[in-house]
C-alpha cells in the first residue's frame, strides 16, 4: 500500500543543506534537511517514515516557517514492514 506524505519545517529559519534528491529512497530516522534556526543553531530534520522523494519544495538558502512543506514523499508501508 502506498500513501503520500509530506515533510514539514519544525521551525523558523533558513535551509542550510538539503541531504536528499528527488526520487531518492529515504528511511526512517535518516537526516533529510538542515535548517539554521532563529537562534543560529542547526536543526536536522528527520521523519519517522520510509519511502521515495516525490518532490522537493525548498532549496538551500530558502527561508522557512513552522509547517511549511519541505518535500513530498511516496510512503511505502512494504518498506517499513520489511526493513
Amino acid at each position: 500500500m502506498i500513501s503520500h506524505e509530506f515533510i514539514m519545517s519544525p521551525c523558523y529559519g533558513i535551509i542550510e543543506d538539503v541531504l536528499i534528491q528527488i526520487h531518492s529512497q529515504i528511511y526512517e530516522g535518516e537526516p533529510l534537511f538542515k535548517i539554521r534556526n532563529r537562534e543560529g543553531n542547526i536543526e536536522t530534520v528527520r521523519v519517522e517514515l520510509s519511502g521515495k522523494i516525490h518532490s522537493l519544495e525548498v532549496q538551500r538558502g530558502d527561508r522557512v516557517i513552522p509547517g511549511v512543506v519541505l518535500a513530498f514523499v511516496k510512503e511505502d508501508s512494504f518498506l517499513i514492514e520489511n526493513r
